[in-house]
């Protein structure tokens, strides 16, 4: 009797092959989660950092000018890897009288790529137009 008690025994003391491949394949598609997550979260870090470049840019272009020419505002260039363009339409505020201040609408586009991954932010707001030296004409 105390021989099959010894080797019940020995046969309970360690993990079967069948366990330790079930725990390597846990263990495994844990760690590739965590990969990915830290993966994830640097090209996250990433993208924000190009994201905020493009807001400091469109921000700059917008505070070059308060006011916006009667033919309005058509420009672009590229700076620091990031295209961009500046686009102005009249604003129709609905106020059609002489002494109203025409508005204009100016969309700012910045444009990047980041790898294989295209990035684009647009800043939209309204400036007012410049007011005509005295003596000059409409175009």
């Amino acid at each position: 009797m105390s021989a099959r008690v010894s080797s019940k025994r020995a046969r309970t003391r360690g993990f079967s092959l069948l366990e330790l491949l079930v725990a390597f394949a846990i263990m495994a598609i844990s760690l590739s989660l965590l990969y990915r997550m830290a993966g994830g979260s640097a090209r996250n870090v990433s993208d924000a950092a190009q994201r905020q470049q493009a807001v400091w840019l469109a921000e700059s272009l917008l505070a070059r000018r308060s006011s916006v020419f009667s033919d309005g505002w058509n420009e672009e260039g590229e700076s620091a890897g990031l295209s961009w363009q500046v686009h102005s339409t009249l604003h129709d505020s609905g106020r059609n009288t002489p002494l109203a201040i025409p508005l204009h609408r100016i969309k700012v586009t910045v444009a990047w790529t980041a790898g294989t991954r295209p990035g684009q932010f647009e800043l939209t707001t309204l400036r007012p137009q410049a007011p005509q030296p005295p003596g000059s004409t409409t175009r």
